[in-house]
């Protein structure tokens, strides 16, 4: 075949590729891209019209094609198909600069109560911790009475409190209760609260930067509540408000100052459940505490 009759087969090949409304040819033998068409027509012939016009039920064209083919539509599709991304965590939110104790000495009781339900917002909004704020199931603020003369101050939420909502829930809360209830106050008599709001992964310990970062939080919590007496509960709690470095059991046994607030540190309840003979030690803290209140507990 001589090549004037071949590119006579081609040229018409390719026509009727055009007027069946085909612009590229597929790529064959690994080409990377469609090959164009340069000699195909850019409209159908008259002839093609007129076949068209009287059978509506020809072959659509590309531009003819229905909407669910269409490549817009498919990519639609398939953005929808997309699963939703994870919401972003709620925006930093700072706290206020903590007010004095002065400051804060003549509200009421529900003052106490809606300003305790501010703060609780902002921290239940708070994301300076980043890896505790996308691990945590919620914040711990605090539980109690409002206007309560004894605060005990933990360290830091655990796995039940993570998931209640509240401080001391678990063994060590009930060790707590137990402990409230020796001193002749009932649970709702106090005010319960940590210095992190948020569960360490793991029950690790909590970082400087954690601790750093609650502690606006936890000293208007105890300037709105006005405690006379604060009860730290392990290494952090006084290591936090007092800002020493001393262990628990060179700090206890005698009063320390926070503000107008006296503060004794004795050991956390989970200390005592690993061991139960520092009992003795803690119920003696207490009892000093108990006595410069003017109370006498039955126990002990």
């Amino acid at each position: 075949m001589d090549p004037q009759q071949l590119r006579r087969i081609l040229l018409q090949q390719a026509r009727s590729w055009g007027q069946a409304g085909l612009r590229t040819v597929p790529a064959f033998r690994g080409e990377a891209t469609p090959l164009p068409l340069e000699s195909a027509p850019a409209s159908p012939p008259e002839g093609r019209q007129a076949i068209e016009s009287h059978h509506p039920a020809a072959p659509a064209t590309r531009s003819e094609a229905p909407a669910e083919s269409r490549p817009e539509s498919r990519t639609s599709a398939s953005a929808a198909a997309q699963p939703a991304s994870p919401p972003p965590l709620p925006p930093r939110v700072e706290v206020a600069p903590m007010a004095s104790f002065q400051e804060l000495a003549g509200l009421n009781r529900a003052q106490r109560i809606e300003q305790l339900e501010i703060l609780s917002q902002q921290v239940a909004h708070c994301t300076l911790c980043q890896e505790l704020a996308a691990k945590r199931t919620q914040t711990v603020f605090g539980v109690g009475n409002p206007e309560a003369k004894v605060c005990f101050f933990g360290e830091a939420p655990g796995a039940d409190e993570d998931r209640q909502g509240e401080p001391f829930v678990g063994k060590a809360g009930k060790l707590l209760t137990q402990i409230i209830e020796a001193c002749s106050f009932k649970r709702e008599d106090v005010y319960i609260l940590n210095t992190l709001k948020c569960r360490p992964p793991g029950n690790r310990d909590p970082t400087a930067q954690e601790n750093q970062n609650c502690q606006p939080y936890f000293l208007r919590q105890l300037a709105i509540i006005q405690p006379q007496y604060i009860v730290c509960l392990g290494k952090y709690a006084a290591e936090n408000l007092l800002g020493t470095g001393l262990p628990i059991g060179k700090l206890r046994g005698r009063f320390h100052q926070y503000g107008q607030c006296k503060v004794i540190a004795t050991y956390h309840p989970a200390y005592l459940l690993r061991n139960p003979s520092a009992k003795k030690e803690v119920w003696a803290d207490l009892k000093m505490m108990l006595q410069d209140m003017g109370i006498h507990p039955a126990k002990g």
